[in-house]
């Protein structure tokens, strides 16, 4: 057999050099194939320079547009493996992800076998379009690679061919940003032949997941916001029609968000403003208009959340968790205005209104009242009449007048006049003093209402606190376990 293939390859190699035309080696290159009874072809060098391999290379070349292997009942196996050298943006409202990747191909060329001491080299560099590729392609590719080209490919003795080459990937991605900014995404790339069933092309993977992971991180350029966590990969034969199936390759790419700036330009301002807000309740209402300020809290935070919006990812498939935290801290503001609105009216207007009913003053003021700390108010005793001393002079005036009745008709005209001066300034003095106790004590029914308003005012204040504090920290379990689920 040795000698028979020896003495094959001699005549081949000497009427190719000697007798026939180029167009003929081709012709004759494929009869041998097919009737020598062995599994590859090994070319002939003249001499062992890179010249010689290459014009022995030139019969290949012409069969390009054909899978390389003699027996055609052979599948080619094409080993395939990546390495994430950027990750460029992830576009949410698109639901697209941009990475760079360097795509490594590897399959095994039956017509191009040389022996690498008889031709001098073990690896040669040839032109892509000289030889057959496969047509392996990512599924998930979303726009034209614009990544430099590179038109080589390598070429080993054993007719291993090691094709490289840079790839910009647009891929699409089914993003969830429900989490955001503590969001991690899942992304796939999908390798296989376009065209070629299992039968003809099977795709393997070349290295491990921890190998894939390690040299992506080690090789890592540039992320962005984002930060590479983790890649996994699997195989996968899909079923088609007559029972025909094709290899699959698929990459599992997960991406973790950069959420520092997030949490410093948007949660902590939204924390502080809801926290001032909180402490707005402190102020006496009785002496200082809290509304003022707190109208001023929530057009300063609307403004902030203007000033912020292009922060936010722009989605129409799942509403973030923290825009449900902004507008919880903004309802909760308004809230609080409209609640300190309310108390306001009832402590300013509580003159015109008409007394309370009983049982609203005994479930607010006996009730609710002691459970806030604000126990009603004893009753307000009934102020001491301080009797005019004129009125006892004005008495004995007039005592001494009837036993002086002689004396009085000599007083003059103007003693009488003044007399009369001083019993209307009497008068309008004790009417002075009852306007100012009625006025000093109130209504019943305003003291009842200005106290049921301090017993609301305290109950929502409680209310907005509990309310607060089981949201915020609901929100927050959320985000930290998806964060350290992952």
């Amino acid at each position: 057999m040795m000698f028979l293939q020896s003495k094959i390859k001699l005549n081949f190699n000497s009427c190719c050099r000697l007798k026939v035309k180029p167009s003929k080696q081709l012709f004759i290159l494929i009869s041998l194939l097919t009737l020598v009874p062995f599994n590859s072809a090994v070319l002939n060098c003249s001499q062992p320079t890179p010249a010689s391999l290459l014009s022995s290379l030139k019969p290949v070349f012409e069969l390009n547009a054909i899978r390389p292997v003699i027996n055609m009942s052979v599948p080619t196996q094409v080993t395939v493996s990546f390495i994430l050298f950027g990750i460029l943006g992830v576009d949410e409202k698109s639901q697209v992800l941009t990475t760079f990747i360097w795509e490594t191909l590897m399959w095994k060329n039956e017509f191009t076998i040389w022996d690498q001491v008889e031709c001098g080299v073990e690896w040669i560099a040839i032109e892509r379009n000289l030889l057959w590729v496969p047509d392996i392609v990512i599924n998930e590719f979303m726009e034209k690679n614009l990544a430099p080209s590179v038109p080589y490919t390598y070429l080993h003795s054993s007719g291993l061919v090691y094709d490289s080459l840079p790839v910009r990937v647009v891929s699409s991605c089914s993003l969830n940003i429900y989490l955001f900014p503590f969001d991690i995404q899942r992304c796939t790339f999908t390798f296989n032949s376009y065209i070629h069933l299992s039968d003809a092309v099977q795709l393997e993977l070349k290295d491990t997941d921890q190998d894939l992971l390690q040299a992506s991180k080690d090789e890592m350029a540039t992320m962005g916001e984002w930060q590479l966590v983790g890649i996994k990969s699997e195989k996968v034969v899909v079923p088609i029609i007559e029972g025909s199936t094709y290899d699959e390759l698929r990459f599992f790419v997960s991406i973790r968000r950069h959420s520092t700036m997030y949490v410093v330009n948007l949660l902590i301002p939204s924390c502080f403003l809801i926290t001032v807000d909180l402490f707005s309740f402190i102020l006496p209402i009785q002496n200082i208009d809290r509304s003022l300020f707190k109208m001023t809290l929530v057009l300063g935070y609307t403004v902030f959340l203007l000033s912020t919006n292009e922060l936010l990812p722009i989605t129409g498939n799942t509403i973030p968790l923290i825009n449900v935290f902004l507008s919880l801290c903004l309802t909760m503001m308004v809230t609080s205005l409209m609640e300190t609105i309310f108390i306001t009216n009832l402590l300013r207007g509580s003159a015109h209104y008409t007394a309370p009913p009983r049982w609203m003053k005994v479930f607010v003021l006996h009730f609710l009242g002691p459970l806030v700390r604000l126990p009603p108010n004893p009753e307000l005793q009934e102020d001491l009449v301080f009797t005019n001393p004129n009125t006892r002079e004005m008495a004995d005036i007039s005592t001494e007048s009837k036993e002086n009745e002689t004396m009085e008709r000599k007083e003059t005209l103007k003693e009488a006049e003044t007399l009369q001066v001083l019993k209307n300034l009497s008068r309008d003095l004790q009417a002075i003093h009852r306007h100012v106790v009625q006025q000093l004590k109130g209504s019943p029914s305003s003291e009842d209402w200005i106290q049921i308003g301090l017993v609301i005012d305290r109950l929502l204040f409680i209310f907005y606190i509990f309310f607060m504090s089981v949201s915020f920290v609901s929100i927050i379990i959320i985000w930290i376990a998806s964060y350290y689920s992952a």
